[in-house]
């Protein structure tokens, strides 16, 4: 068995019995998910009656406990794509469907080099985190402190505390990258903001020649202006852009059907490749009519030329709260789960301490996980 130093950051926290800690998502009989936070002398309660959480501490994953007014609730640990859905959030999330799309189609391997702008809320950087492992390296760029905090909360509330491949910076990418990165030193650079074309000349100094840049862009304006800068700019590779879209379907018995609701539009995909230095890119066959820049190409870019809410800062300051008070919890969590497994010993915790004032547990802001067929919530830049 390998020791503890030699397993992947956040690897003991995702096996074994559950613990103290440990975040665990509840299903009911009807689909509806509840996420809560496993603690002493703690209890879950719905207007269905309720259960404490020592009938599940020690227990292993995938259980059935039953509360009091018999309704059972299936225990299971959230998957990253459950956790990034119902996390605490500032900016609004880079949807799993899309994560899955940036890790694959910007080739982030194993040991890459990779700049991410535009943080948000952290969802995007633990895929990317997962995806370059322990011995690669994520250099995460961020223009506001306040989602900084909440996205440093949020993955090591995930990963059960910091990830030895991350390192967070707050600025402009433009003048941050480069004091962070030696020109042609970068593999991949992926940008979720909004106005990354002002960003090309830093990015292509950064990238090593056959780099990939991959930007997140919400409108179709974004997508257009980005498309023809790069052209314009000389050092990129035709850009290639797409969306991805995700339909479940209805499974009961003969009724097997799409669901009537999907997650359609979210955002734009572009990626690029960086080109050789003294290279002229081969030129268009064909070039469309009509892609001069207009007489607004210059005008300011914000949130609500977009149509997007800015958040308010009474919420980011409980969001900033709450993900401090998890990431706490995780990482004594972390700590437990890897004394389990350094040891051997069944980490079940049979005689839980009972002399503590029982609690209320009502799950974690903002809210249980949106089931199958909920309705998306609106996209923002992350």
């Amino acid at each position: 068995m390998t020791s503890s130093a030699d397993r992947p950051t956040g690897a003991d926290i995702r096996r074994g019995p559950f613990r103290v800690g440990d975040k665990v998502q509840l299903t009911d009989p009807r689909g509806r998910m509840h996420t809560i936070v496993l603690k002493p002398g703690a209890t879950f309660h719905t207007h269905k009656g309720f259960f404490r959480h020592e009938e599940l501490i020690g227990r292993p994953e995938g259980w059935v406990v039953t509360n009091t007014a018999d309704v059972e609730y299936l225990a299971l640990r959230p998957l990253l794509s459950d956790y990034v859905l119902s996390m605490p959030r500032g900016a609004a999330v880079v949807y799993p469907k899309d994560a899955g799309q940036i890790v694959q189609m910007a080739d982030i391997f194993p040991g890459a080099r990779v700049v991410e702008a535009g943080v948000g809320s952290g969802a995007l950087t633990m895929s990317l985190l997962r995806a370059v492992g322990d011995q690669g390296e994520l250099h995460s760029i961020e223009r506001r402190e306040d989602f900084a905090d909440i996205a440093r909360g949020n993955v090591e509330t995930f990963f059960g505390g910091p990830h030895p491949a991350w390192r967070l910076s707050i600025g402009d990418l433009s003048d941050v990258l480069p004091t962070v990165a030696e020109p042609g030193s970068v593999d991949r650079v992926v940008l979720d903001m909004l106005a990354p074309w002002e960003n090309l000349d830093a990015v292509a100094e950064a990238l090593v020649p056959g780099g990939v840049f991959l930007a997140y862009v919400a409108t179709a304006t974004q997508l257009s202006r980005l498309a023809e800068d790069l052209r314009v700019h000389g050092r990129f590779a035709e850009p290639v852009a797409w969306e991805s879209m995700v339909r479940g379907w209805h499974l009961e018995g003969l009724a097997v059907r799409p669901q009537h609701r999907m997650v359609g539009h979210t955002g734009f995909l572009l990626t690029s490749r960086r080109l050789a230095d003294g290279v002229v890119p081969p030129e268009r066959k064909r070039r469309p009519q009509g892609t001069k820049p207009d007489a607004d190409a210059d005008a300011a870019w914000g949130e609500e030329e977009l149509g997007q809410r800015p958040v308010s800062d009474k919420k980011l300051r409980r969001v900033r709260r709450d993900v401090a008070e998890s990431a706490q919890a995780a990482a004594a969590s972390a700590a437990a789960a890897s004394a389990a497994e350094a040891s051997r010993l069944p980490d079940a915790g049979p005689d839980v301490q009972r002399d503590v004032e029982p609690g209320v547990e009502r799950g974690l802001e903002p809210g249980p996980v949106p089931g199958p067929d909920a309705a998306p919530e609106r996209p923002a830049a992350d």
